[in-house]
């Protein structure tokens, strides 16, 4: 009986690891730095989330309450990929992708452009980027790189103060957060249960 519950709680903390490989490796960071326009409102100015299954990451900016992406530039990022290709997902204002130089924020080789003018500003946005280059990425935390500024992700802020529009630029600087460590539970059950297991061996 003592050594079915032992190979029982090994085999749970293996089909937990398996099925955690199957899910899409996510990595969730915040827009928390404001250049000069904008540094007097407090950060984070919204979020960044990099989902990432197979060669395919879908991102996706939620703006923080109180503020909003518009005009050109409303979210970039620097791709950490020498070729890609790109696909909106969602964003009702969207108008094409560019890429180019943000203000105080360095260069990044792809932005999302929206329509002009706070009107046509948006909370959230969506879209795809394919690794098409000879070099993987291994995880969601792959898939973005700082460029020459040290920011890998940005967004143009639309903020509304004293009936005031005013806009300003955001970027990403490293305060990244991966899986929500989930991947470091199921790390600790498997090791806990191959230490059951160690035990039981040992016994007989």
């Amino acid at each position: 009986m003592n050594k079915l519950k032992y190979i029982a709680a090994v085999l749970i903390a293996l089909a937990g690891l398996g099925l955690q490989q199957a899910k899409a490796d996510t990595f969730n960071s915040v827009l928390n730095f404001g250049n000069s326009a904008i540094s007097g409102f407090p950060a984070p100015y919204g979020t960044v989330s990099v989902s990432l299954v197979g060669q395919t990451a879908t991102i996706t900016f939620t703006a923080a309450n109180g503020y909003l992406f518009g005009d050109g530039s409303s979210v970039g990022v620097n791709v950490n990929a020498s070729s890609f290709s790109e696909a909106i997902v969602t964003d009702a204002a969207f108008s094409g992708f560019s890429s180019g130089n943000v203000d105080g924020l360095g260069q990044f080789n792809l932005t999302i452009d929206n329509h002009d003018g706070f009107a046509q500003a948006v909370s959230t946005i969506t879209f795809t980027v394919t690794n098409t280059s000879l070099t993987p990425w291994l995880s969601a935390a792959n898939v973005l790189a700082f460029n020459n500024k040290h920011f890998d992700a940005e967004g143009h802020i639309f903020i509304i103060a004293d009936q005031t529009i005013l806009t300003g630029f955001a970027g990403e600087n490293g305060a990244g957060v991966p899986d929500g460590g989930t991947t470091v539970m199921l790390l600790g059950a498997a090791l806990g249960a191959l230490g059951m297991a160690r035990r039981f061996c040992l016994k007989t």
